[in-house]
């Protein structure tokens, strides 16, 4: 099997540019490629699906332990011939920002795979290879195997490579050039969602061709064969007669994690996905409801605009149906939501704030939920592993659980919580912590059981 992980010296190197050329190429061979991201991310993701049209799996050594990654990794590549991985920030960049944990470093590790590196060699050349080669001596196994320059003329990749290789001791494979017309934009929670780029597959393939020409492919592959085979299949997960929980899937609530999904399709869900932007009410036979996160802020006047389903939602969490809400979700349940453009859009009104914009990135990170009594979720004195990212506030964030940042020892109190229901800010991780997602389902199990 090929396997890799594309790591960079800092966000920002191109490593999303090259691991969808890598997927869209090697498809293109016939190696039927699966992709991961390491760490929290949920929009890079969607990227790999776009270039697959199969699930992309996260990779988190903070919100899950070595030994569910290893499984989580080998049920995922079975029935593969090729898998990339995609890293996060630095490649030593790990939790609290002076750490190694949770790095792309430590996945590597963790699953044995060689790291390619991606690097922008513009204003630099000498120094280039003294980061290339503090990288590689940084730890005793950088498992860096080989580099490629990104945003690269190849003229100057021919130039730089025998320089790279001779001072610092790794195979330069070749360049990706500055290719505008197959760029990704940006906005403030990181790239516009594949969705929203319509000629997609256009600048994917324009990439992939580069990458087939500028790129020594042959080697790279030979320098990312462990000679192992995956398993036959992926193991099928039956959910005909699960208990059916209702999960928003639209544009506004697009931070879904493949693997949490499953964790909960694994304790026992039947998922039923509706959209809060068309559809007009909640599935009827919903025993359960998950509002992820997403971009409700984008698109509060519409959200607002479907009245029929902000008073199904409120009815439902209303009347006790077990309900999760995380970030854009809890958004959703508040009172109302501040757009982009400074106008108040009423919510679903089942919690008491108002969302708004903050102007900057609120609360980032990982961090420990603790649980002061039992709810949905949670029991009395457990600790849950969970992350932030959003640029939208809440007047009224709750008060029923506890958030803790790692090293640090800063915390305070947030969220709503109750037998029925979770709502919070922080994004859980049912695959990294399956008891959640079996409570979840035991929860609409038993919802199922006194509304039949």
């Amino acid at each position: 099997m090929i396997r890799m992980l594309i790591a960079a010296p800092a966000s920002g190197s191109g490593k999303t540019s090259v691991t969808c050329a890598l997927l869209t190429a090697l498809q293109k061979r016939g190696l039927a490629p699966c992709a991961f991201k390491c760490g929290p991310d949920y929009i890079d993701p969607m990227f790999h699906r776009s270039v697959l049209g199969v699930e992309s799996s996260n990779l988190d050594l903070f919100l899950s332990d070595e030994e569910t990654l290893r499984a989580w990794f080998a049920r995922n590549t079975a029935g593969h011939k090729a898998v990339v991985c995609e890293g996060v920030m630095g490649l030593y960049d790990g939790v609290g920002g002076v750490t190694d944990r949770a790095s792309a470093w430590h996945v590597a590790q963790t699953l044995d795979l060689p790291v390619i590196l991606v690097v922008r060699p513009k204003g630099t050349s000498l120094t280039l290879a003294a980061q290339i080669r503090g990288l590689r001596d940084f730890r005793p196994n950088s498992r860096i195997a080989g580099v490629i320059l990104n945003d690269c003329a190849p003229a100057l990749c021919r130039s730089l490579s025998p320089m790279l290789e001779r001072e610092a001791g790794i195979p330069v494979l070749g360049c990706l050039p500055h290719l505008p017309e197959a760029s990704f934009r940006s906005r403030h929670l990181g790239l516009y969602t594949a969705a929203e780029i319509q000629d997609l597959t256009e600048r994917l393939d324009i990439l992939a061709e580069s990458l087939e020409r500028n790129v020594d492919m042959d080697r790279l592959l030979e320098l990312c064969e462990d000679g192992a085979a995956s398993s036959a299949a992926k193991p099928h997960t039956e959910t005909g007669n699960g208990v059916p929980i209702a999960v928003a899937r639209d544009e506004a609530f697009c931070f879904l994690y493949a693997e949490t999904l499953e964790a909960l399709e694994q304790a026992g869900a039947k998922l039923l996905f509706f959209s809060p932007l068309r559809d007009r009410a909640l599935p009827a036979e919903a025993c359960g409801l998950y509002l992820p996160g997403g971009y409700p802020e984008l698109y509060a006047e519409r959200l607002s605009a479907n009245r029929e389903m902000l008073a199904s939602v409120r009815a439902a969490v209303n009347s006790k149906l077990p309900t999760v809400a995380e970030c854009g979700g809890f958004l959703y349940l508040g009172k109302s939501l501040w757009d982009e453009h400074g106008t108040e859009h009423p919510m679903a009104a089942v919690l008491p704030g108002s969302g708004f914009p903050a102007g900057k990135l609120v609360r980032f990170g990982y961090g420990t939920l603790n649980a002061g009594s039992d709810s949905l979720l949670f029991r009395k004195g457990e600790a849950v592993p969970v992350h932030e990212f959003h640029y939208w506030d809440s007047t009224e964030n709750g008060q029923d659980l506890r958030l803790e940042k790692p090293l640090s020892g800063r915390g305070w109190d947030c969220g709503f919580v109750s037998d029925s229901m979770y709502a919070a800010f922080p994004h859980l991780y049912f695959a990294g912590t399956p008891r959640l997602a079996e409570r979840f389902v035991m929860a609409a199990r038993r919802y199922r059981e006194k509304e039949g």
